[in-house]
This record gives C-alpha cells, structure tokens and sequence, in this order.
C-alpha cells in the first residue's frame, strides 16, 4: 500500500522523535492532521486558538524540554501567524519545525486565496526551508530540515549515517 505525503511526513517526525506538535487545523494540512490523527498513540496534537500561539509554545517547548518543537499551521495567513514564534526560537536558538500547507498544486503561483510564497517568508528565519510537492520529496525534505539533531537510531531513514 503506498502511503501518501502526509503519512510520510508523520512517520519521519515520529522517526525524528517529535513527541508534539501545536497547531491549528485548515483546509491546507487536513491530510496531516489526519496523519497524525491515526497516530496519536505516538505523537501529539495540541489545538490552539491562534497559529501565534502554536510556534510560541513550540519554541517555550524547545527551550524548556530540549528537545525539537513542531508547529503546525495551515496555507496563506495560517503560516504567515508562526512568524512571531518562530522568529522567538531564532533568536533563542531554540529548535522548532514549522510545517505548513499549501494551495493545490494547480494553483500555485496564481494568486489565489491563500497563495502566499511560505518558503521565501520563511527565508530569514528559518535555517531551512522548502516547497514541497510530492509524497516522494518527504522524506529527504525532512531529513534536510532537521541536519542539526542526531536521528534517534543514529541513521536517518534514508539509510545514510546520521
């Protein structure tokens, strides 16, 4: 059975040991929140009433726990609410993943509702940022975004030593 992109994505935080992710659903990660969903034996979601609100406790999660805060908010102005937070763990250095969605593939770079360029708006503020568009360019696009931190099992999925 071939997984989708969400259920990747899910499957390599979970690699990754994120145990917790804040966000807000929306119509741009419902796949996502659905992933993770039908993983909450293994990650958690905590819904919050504003995206602010969810890159701020990832990054308070990230400087209190040590360990890596997710974030989670949906295409156009859901991502463009992480941008306090996120500029928050910057300057804290603080490790925090934010994941956003995106307009249908046909509709990138039309103009349309929620067509906001996330990965240029997130280009001063994260160490990593990328667009993706296949179930195929997760897993790498994952391992990319998170070279910092050693893979649990010391390799990452890929099967390249960590």
């Amino acid at each position: 059975m071939s997984r989708n992109g969400a259920d990747v994505l899910v499957e390599s935080l979970i690699a990754w040991g994120v145990e917790v992710v804040f966000g807000m659903p929306g119509d741009g990660i419902n796949g996502v929140m659905e992933s993770i969903r039908t993983r909450s034996d293994r990650i958690r979601f905590i819904q919050v009433r504003h995206e602010e609100s969810a890159a701020f406790m990832a990054c308070a999660y990230a400087k209190f726990t040590g360990k890596l805060g997710c974030c989670l908010a949906t295409t156009g102005p859901g991502g463009i609410h992480l941008l306090n937070g996120l500029y928050d763990a910057k300057f804290d250095r603080a490790p925090v993943l934010a994941i956003t969605g995106l307009p249908y593939h046909d509709l990138v770079d039309t103009f349309t509702q929620q067509d906001v360029d996330h990965t240029k708006l997130f280009q001063d503020v994260a160490l990593y940022t990328a667009r993706i568009m296949s179930p195929r360019q997760v897993e790498n696009t994952v391992e990319l975004a998170l070279p910092h931190g050693a893979h649990p099992s010391g390799r990452c999925s890929c099967g390249h030593s960590g």
